[in-house]
Order: C-alpha cells, then structure tokens, then sequence
C-alpha cells in the first residue's frame, strides 16, 4: 500500500502548522500587551509618579496600542503574503513567467527573479510604511519628515540596492553554481566578508547619503567624552552629531565602523534632550558593550548561524521535498531529474521559511541582549554615573513615548531591552522628580 504521507505533503503539513501556531502565538502575546498597556493607562506606575505625568504617560499608553492593533493588521498580511508566495504558488508562477521570459539561462533567469522577488515585496510593503510614517509617527507627533525627504531616502536606498545588492547577488549565484557540492560554504566566506567590508564603508560612505554628521561642536562634552572612552580604552576616528531631527523625535546614540573606523554618533535630538552628565552616562552603557565584547560575541553568533543555516540550505536545495512541499516545482540538476538548477528558488524559499520557525527561539535570544544591557548598564555605573543613566532612561522613556507597564510575557518574547523599571532598579538607582 502506497504511504499517502510524502515528504512534500509532510512539509506543506508541518510549514502550515508552524505558520498557523506562529500567527497565532503573536496574535496572543500582541493582544496580552495591548490589554496590559491599557489596563495601566490611568496611573502612572508609583516609582515614576513624580517623573512622568499622566498625560506624558497616557501619550505613550496610546502610542503603544496604535502600534500594536496595527501590527495585528501587518502580522495577517504577513502571512497571506506568505502563503501566497509558497502554497498558492506565487513564487513558482513568477519563476515559470521568467523562465518562458529570459529561457533556462544559468545567470540571467536566477538574477532575475531575485530581482523580480525584491521589487514586488518592497511594493507591498511600501503602504505599510507610508502609514507607520505619516499615520501612526506623524499623529504622535515624531515623524519630522516631508513627503519629498521620504521619496528621497527611497530613491537613494532604491540606488543603493542596486549598486550593491544586484552585484553581490549575481556574485552569490555565480559561486552557487560553480563550486559544486561546497558551494554554501564558498557563499558563506563570500557573506562574511561582504559583512566585514560593510562595517568599515557603511559609516563613511553610505550613512552619509541619508544624514549629515558634523563632528561634535561642544567642547566641555567633547572633553567630558574623550575622557570617558581614554578610561574605558576605547579609541575612535571621531565624535559627531547626526540630524536625526530631520526625519524622526526619536533619540539615540551608536558606535559604527570597525576596526579603525570606529566612530561615536550622537543623534543631535539626543544632545537636546540630556545634561552633559546623562550623555556621558549613555555613552559608557555604550561603552560596556564594547568592553563586554558584546557585539564581537554577536558577530561571532551570526557567522556561526549564516554557517549552520547554509550548510542546511547546501542540504535542502539537493531535496525535491523542499521546493514541491512548498508549492515550487523544483530545477533541480540533470542526475536529480532536473533540467537546470535554480539556486535563487532555494534562496528565496529558505529565507522565507526559517524566520517561521526561528521565531520559537526568539526568547532566547532576547533573554540574552537583555543580559547584555544589564551588564552594560552595571559597567557604565562603575564609569559614569549610575544615577545620571537612570535619569537619562527615564528622559527617553518618556520622549519616545515607550510603555513603562509591558506584558511580562511579552518582554520575554520581544524585548531586547530590560523595561525601564527593572534596569533602574539593577542599577540601584532612583528615579527622581522631573
């Protein structure tokens, strides 16, 4: 008797299951914040009484649910978006129009659906972003930019992909289809490389297209901050001060570049919004993850999931499974019964099927960012000012308008981030009258 279950049905069966338990666990985590924001609109928790007014935090209550009901609606299309590219066979009638289109051309026809796959996913979340621009920032009052600033940070990102990502793209497939059975760790030096290059140009040529930086005009907090980074052994190119003003009331400070290339941003709402003391405080959190080698460690991590995860894909695009399963009909090579390999089909199908699965280990991998904020946190104390930080927290808190009533749970799955009032109590700090 014939086993009904095949490997393509079993992987359509356990895709299906996982995107549904998926859809349905954020749906539930998204409601419980939404219910729990909202169920402590009406009082400011006590420890912030005198630091944050009820309208100050009622705005970031609001703030908070309009996000969240509207990623419900994201969360939905998400996932038809999803289904529509693999079980309803979006994916396989594009490959099959450009196919009939370019013919089986080694190059030209995997090229171009990547191509193809990148424009017709930016179009469809292109509403989405016009309405968290100039619906959900601009009702709140953050969004600072024009219609003519956002057609042109589109435009220059638009070029940017192009100048970069089509090359580097062609180059992947090349290498996908020259060096055989190793091809995914050939593609894997090949990624790590272009990653490392993009530290050191990103913050110099790059980053420049969209903002200004101007090196940083106020002396004493230049000299306050050379003498922070000379007592944490930090060496940077420079200081400077980013308009972020221009585009977002959002505020925030970053170290970029590498190696050498080193360099503190300070966004210049940041420098509006904090005494010199808070700044210098927010600096050295930044500096505790330098001296916590955390993003060297977070490097480390993602060359070492981009290895497992194409060596799986090395796997998977040999398996006729993978692509039938989900709704493809596989170009596989001549001695699988194939025709011509289309490495680009089993790019695009991996990338959208792991972030499915990698959710479930989410948790995890907040549980460990948040443990990293705590130890930077505690560095910066011993630094600067764990006073002064707490003050710092609680003034962007309350100007990013951030919920200081999360879901408990809701952290766990999503915040990279401590809440507020877990961070300012690890610090032993208090959080005193505005």
């Amino acid at each position: 008797m014939t086993d009904p279950f095949t490997p393509a049905l079993l992987t359509s069966l356990v895709f299906s299951a996982v995107l549904l338990a998926n859809l349905l666990v954020k749906l539930w985590l998204a409601s419980r914040q939404i219910r729990a924001v909202a169920r402590h609109r009406g009082a400011v928790p006590a420890d912030f009484a005198q630091a944050i007014t009820l309208p100050a935090h009622q705005r970031a209550a609001d703030y908070t649910v309009t996000k969240l009901r509207f990623g419900l609606i994201e969360m939905v299309l998400a996932a038809i978006v999803l289904l529509a590219w693999t079980l309803l066979g979006g994916l396989d009638w594009l490959n099959g129009l450009l196919l009939d289109w370019l013919g089986p051309r080694p190059l030209l026809q995997p090229l171009a659906l990547l191509i193809a796959f990148a424009v017709i996913n930016a179009l469809i979340d292109l509403p989405v972003s016009l309405y968290q621009t100039f619906g959900i920032e601009q009702r709140f009052g953050f969004n600072k930019m024009t219609p003519g600033l956002w057609l042109a940070d589109l435009l220059k990102s638009t070029l940017v992909s192009i100048v970069v990502g089509v090359p580097l793209a062609a180059l992947v497939l090349w290498l996908m289809a020259v060096t055989g059975t190793w091809w995914w760790l050939w593609t894997w030096g090949l990624w790590m490389a272009f990653s490392l290059l993009m530290l050191v140009v990103y913050p110099t040529v790059i980053a420049p297209l969209f903002n200004k930086f101007q090196p940083l005009a106020d002396e004493s907090l230049k000299e306050r901050v050379t003498a922070l980074m000379a007592r944490c052994g930090f060496a940077a190119k420079g200081l400077f001060v980013m308009d972020g003003s221009r585009r977002s009331a959002h505020a925030n400070a970053y170290f970029t570049g590498f190696g050498a290339s080193k360099r503190v941003v300070f966004f210049d709402t940041l420098l509006e919004q904090l005494s010199p003391p808070e700044v210098e405080a927010v600096l050295a959190h930044e500096l505790g993850h330098y001296k916590h080698k955390h993003i060297f460690k977070r490097i480390a991590g993602l060359f070492a999931f981009s290895l497992a995860g194409l060596a799986l894909l090395g796997w998977l695009a040999q398996q006729a499974w993978f692509y039938t399963g989900l709704g493809v009909t596989p170009n596989l090579p001549p001695a699988l019964g194939g025709v011509v390999p289309n490495h680009a089909l089993a790019l695009l199908l991996f990338m959208l099927v792991v972030p499915v699965f990698a959710f479930f280990i989410s948790p995890l991998m907040a549980q460990l960012s948040r443990k990293h904020e705590f130890e930077a946190d505690a560095y910066a104390g011993t630094q600067a000012s764990a006073q002064d930080l707490a003050n710092a927290l609680v003034k962007l808190y309350k100007d990013n308008a951030s919920t200081l009533t999360p879901d408990p749970l809701y952290v766990r799955f999503y915040y990279s981030h401590p809440p507020a009032s877990e961070r300012i109590a690890r610090m032993g700090a208090r959080v005193l009258p505005a």
